[in-house]
């Protein structure tokens, strides 16, 4: 019976040693900031990254966004900066944090600063899509960790605000999503401006052969950290596909949020057109949508993830581009208006719900030409998607077993659709499970 008593007191005083033991290399201005912030435990990446990072390696490391691997890399260029203090003239730039998009580079301009905010350390944000005037005269006044978008970083080193010769610390983030953006070549005309004694850190949510081969080119022997496989996903999310004529999807779209009163979900297109068209049908139906992609004002994807945030927008529609940095807490569904044709960006998608260990839903809308599709997706997460039952199902979408890479186009068969009207249709419309017996 004493036992008993005792034994949830020894629990509590394990967890707390070990939470010592996790952070007991951190200063303890960052320790601060973080208990300010809530945080209690490190994430398995902040775990098993932060010590080689202190210790000073080059760090290679394979984690799904969400996962707090910001915090992996901040806090221990935050911490070896604070302890090798510059003095006298401007500062130089001591650390360059390299992010594919505005949004996720404003994410870590954030995390640096929170962090950081008891240290005598300066950071700045440089993106495009905004003037460059207010970003200059910051970069004037001398910076320590500069976070930017390879875009932007170029054109200033080109007009001579940015000088990268001092920087010993140069991290990588999203580095899959930087090739798949297409900036190698940005990345070979920065690479060479760095100091070649500096630590170098590269965190990416997939490991393909051309990550490993982009690591080769500038990691000096690095420690490789991974808290999940590179195929693997959020296990916590709820996977379907809807098979759909791809002329009904974007009725389909707003049946399934009619139905399962959906509050907060990101919606995937292909196209910025097609996201356009997708937030015009959505609010035709009453539901309140915007979306964000390259062609849209910084300042109005802020607007619409700002009203997102708040909940006065249900759905945001964004194409791949535009999403890298969407970390919002609360999105219970994410839906795959289209498929995407590499399967590793499917990874990326539906890890913008089941955050944070909250369950998550992800729904894939697959019409008669992404069949491929579906079955890359399937192979490299290694589980097949859960058949959806609804009222536009389309028999003509199934895959042929096999399909892969380009998929198969097949004959049209509009009559297993039906229109929906309005909010009020709800009869067959929902439930899960593959319904009426159709297998895969």
């Amino acid at each position: 019976m004493r036992l008993e008593k005792l034994l949830p007191n020894l629990q509590q005083l394990l967890r707390d040693l070990l939470a010592s033991l996790d952070t007991r290399n951190l200063i303890e201005p960052l320790l601060r900031s973080l208990a300010e912030a809530g945080y209690e435990e490190p994430t398995p990446i902040q775990a098993e990254a932060i010590p080689p990072l202190l210790a000073g390696r080059d760090v290679l490391g394979c984690a799904q966004t969400g996962t707090g691997k910001t915090a992996a890399f901040a806090l221990p260029v935050l911490q070896n900066l604070s302890t090798r203090d510059e003095s006298g003239g401007k500062v130089p730039i001591r650390a360059l944090v390299l992010s594919p998009t505005r949004e996720l580079a404003a994410q870590i301009g954030a995390s640096f600063e929170n962090y950081g905010k008891y240290l005598s350390i300066r950071s700045t944000v440089i993106f495009g899509g905004v003037g460059q005037n207010p970003q200059v005269r910051v970069l004037n006044r001398g910076v320590d960790i500069l976070v930017a978008t390879p875009g932007r970083l170029l054109d200033l080193i080109n007009q001579g605000y940015v000088r990268l010769d001092r920087v010993e610390f140069f991290v990588l983030d999203e580095a899959d999503r930087m090739l798949d953006m297409g900036f190698i070549n940005d990345l070979r005309k920065i690479l060479p401006l760095l100091p070649r004694k500096r630590q170098n850190l590269l965190f990416s949510a997939t490991m393909p052969k051309s990550i490993v081969n982009l690591a080769g080119d500038f990691l000096h022997d690095p420690i490789r950290v991974e808290v999940q496989p590179e195929s693997s996903t959020v296990d916590k999310i709820d996977q379907f596909v809807l098979f759909v004529e791809k002329a009904n999807k974007r009725a389909l779209l707003a049946q399934q949020m009619a139905f399962h009163d959906i509050q907060m979900c990101i919606v995937f297109s292909r196209t910025k057109h097609g996201a356009n068209r997708i937030v015009q049908s959505l609010e035709r139906e009453g539901i309140t949508a915007a979306a964000i992609h390259g062609n849209k004002s910084q300042g109005a994807r802020e607007r619409a993830l700002n009203g997102f945030r708040n909940g006065g927008i249900r759905a945001l529609v964004a194409t791949d581009v535009a999403s890298r940095g969407i970390d919002i807490d609360g999105v219970t569904h994410v839906f795959n208006l289209d498929l995407p044709n590499e399967p590793e960006v499917y990874v990326h998608r539906i890890g913008r719900t089941g955050r944070a260990g909250a369950a998550g839903v992800a729904i894939s809308f697959c019409d008669e030409e992404e069949g491929g599709y579906l079955r890359d997706i399937e192979r490299l997460t290694g589980r097949p998607l859960q058949v959806k039952d609804h009222p536009f199902y389309f028999e003509g979408a199934v895959p042929l077993p096999g399909a892969r890479g380009k998929p198969r186009r097949q004959g049209q068969n509009r009559n297993s659709a039906r229109r929906f009207r309005g909010r009020s249709n709800h009869g067959s419309g929902g439930g899960g499970g593959r319904g009426r017996g159709r297998g895969r």
